[in-house]
């Protein structure tokens, strides 16, 4: 095979993969008319037309499709058997694309990057923010982290963190005027910062602890974000209760411009984990990267390949 062709497929595997050219030249390091003339030529060698273009979107024709589902497992396994021989280096190297919500990166993550880089200088790191749940193969990310072990079939979930605590927090001066809750049946009348999620646009119903039970609760409030560090700003600056990682609120709590309330209402949620894709052979730098993550762990995790619950 000619090496510009093979050049080509490696572009069609990035647009393919993000349908969007644009991403796709980002994450090659090259500009958009050169993974757009790439892909070009690609067609006029194979005679066939691969993307539907239009102004907004990109996708797969019939013939596209059915070259995609040879050539991309076929060039992930290439690109990680080159990384795989990494391991005769002395340190690993390459770029780590991580799919993270902003909680998660404040709470976990946001805390071991130092310790991570001295301890990996030459891989470097892409944080990708998303407080949805993302599709890492999809957005061509190397690992993902999320809530809980639910993950997509052909995943590997890894558990890097003990079950993280739910908090309900306020300023102190929005308690001094509107009183502190007591219990769940006191949120009807008070201001509280309501959460749409980003992938479904659904609004997120608070999850809490009644009499013993479990229930969700929709609340109220003059407020909608879909961002947890706006949701406690706004607390912090009087607009109302934010539902928050207790984590993520430890902070402005200690230094007294939030105050928990509720706590014995609030719900312990599953611990971060890491999800990355099932293959034959890990990147040197994922490997790296996960071992990192599981030795700061306050327990050993469980490895598992789980499908969507």
């Amino acid at each position: 095979m000619p090496i510009d062709q093979l050049d080509g497929l490696v572009v069609f595997r990035s647009v393919a993969q993000l349908k969007n050219f644009t991403a796709a030249a980002a994450q090659l390091d090259v500009s958009p008319q050169a993974v757009s003339q790439s892909v070009k030529a690609l067609e006029t060698r194979i005679g066939v037309r691969l993307f539907h273009r239009s102004t907004r979107k990109v996708s797969l024709t019939e013939a596209g499709e059915r070259l995609w589902a040879t050539v991309g497992p076929a060039l992930t396994d290439l690109f990680d058997a080159t990384e795989a021989v990494q391991a005769f280096r002395n340190k690993p190297v390459g770029l780590l694309r991580i799919g993270v919500s902003r909680p998660a990166f404040a709470a976990w993550l946001q805390p071991a990057l130092a310790d991570f880089h001295r301890a990996y200088p030459e891989i470097r790191l892409e944080l990708s923010f998303d407080d949805g749940f993302v599709d890492i193969v999809a957005q061509g990310l190397d690992v993902g982290v999320r809530l809980g072990d639910a993950i997509a079939k052909d995943m590997i979930s890894v558990r890097v963190s003990e079950r993280e605590p739910v908090a309900i927090v306020g300023s102190p001066d929005y308690l001094k005027r509107r009183g502190t809750p007591k219990r769940v049946a006191d949120l009807a009348h008070h201001d509280c910062i309501r959460f749409r999620m980003p992938a479904s646009g659904a609004m997120f119903r608070w999850e809490l602890i009644d009499s013993g039970r479990p229930v969700e609760l929709e609340v109220n409030g003059p407020v909608i974000v879909n961002d947890t560090a706006a949701m406690l700003a706004c607390a912090r600056d009087g607009l109302g209760l934010a539902y928050v990682l207790e984590a993520t609120a430890r902070a402005p709590v200690r230094e007294g411009s939030l105050v928990s309330v509720l706590a014995a209402c609030v719900p312990v949620l599953p611990g971060f984990h890491l999800y990355y894709p099932s293959r034959r052979q890990i990147p040197l730098k994922l490997r790296c990267f996960v071992d990192f993550m599981v030795a700061r762990a306050p327990a050993r995790p469980n490895r598992s390949r789980r499908g969507a619950t």
